[in-house]
This record gives C-alpha cells, structure tokens and sequence, in this order.
C-alpha cells in the first residue's frame, strides 16, 4: 500500500523525510540556543569553548536549509574569531575536526574575502594538526552536509 507509514515497500524512511513538519522548529530551538550560547562563551573571550559548542550537534539530517543557514551563521561567528589559531585547533577532537573543516569549505564557497581569507588560515592549521584525511572525509560526506 503506497501510504503506509514506512513508505509501501517495508523500508523504514530515512529521518529526513520524516523531519519535514515539526523537526525543523525543534532544530532552530537548538541551534538558537547554541547561538546564545556561542555568543556568551565570546563574550568571555573563550574562542575555544565558543568553537567546540558550535561545533555540537550540527543539523546533518534535515534537509531544511533555513536550519543548515541558521546554524552556519552560529558557526561563522565562531570561526570568525578565531585569532590564535594553534591553541584553539589543539582542543578539538577528529570528530570536531572533520566537521570544522566542512564549515571552512562552506565559508570558502561564499565568496565573501574576510570570510575566505579566515577560512583559509585555520584549513592551513587545520590541515598540519588532523591531515588530509580530514579533508577527504568533508569532501566526500555528501549524506552528512553542513
């Protein structure tokens, strides 16, 4: 039956196609609090911490692009200052790594040169602390996008 709830054929839905209604609220909830968030930690000049907790949790399966963009701009503000780059990369885990240099790939497609002349410092730094496996992990993600 083509209106079952697992989609007709016996296969579950992926949990994007179920995230369409009420999901996205729920997500821009987290990702306006992760902003706050951010934003105290800056305040406080803890760049690092502001880092990791933009790092949390990133809105890798909706396909809502008002969530994606929400959650790029809380990003932004946190790699965007980012002034000593060293200290605040040595405290990042792989798994924050990886999804860090998704976002640097997303501020270099902007176009924006402020943006992209950041971006492509902390890669550099990046790129010398994780390799470039990083870089062929956010390359090839294409389930998992910022």
């Amino acid at each position: 039956m083509a209106d079952d709830a697992d989609g007709g054929d016996g296969e579950q839905l992926a949990p994007e196609a179920d995230e369409t209604n009420e999901a996205p609220a729920l997500i821009m909830a987290k990702i306006e609090q992760r902003g706050k968030d951010v934003d105290a930690l800056l305040r406080k000049q803890q760049v690092a911490d502001a880092l990791k907790t933009a790092l949390a949790d990133p809105p890798t399966n909706t396909r809502d692009e008002n969530c994606k963009d929400a959650n790029y701009a809380v990003m932004l503000k946190a790699i965007m200052s980012v002034k000593e780059v060293d200290p605040v990369l040595s405290q990042l885990s792989s798994k924050e790594a990886d999804i860090l240099m998704k976002y640097l790939y997303k501020g270099l497609a902007s176009g924006e040169k402020a943006i992209c002349d950041q971006c492509l410092r902390l890669h550099e730094k990046l790129t010398e602390k994780v390799g470039v496996g990083s870089i062929i992990r956010a390359l090839g993600d294409s389930k998992h996008t910022v």
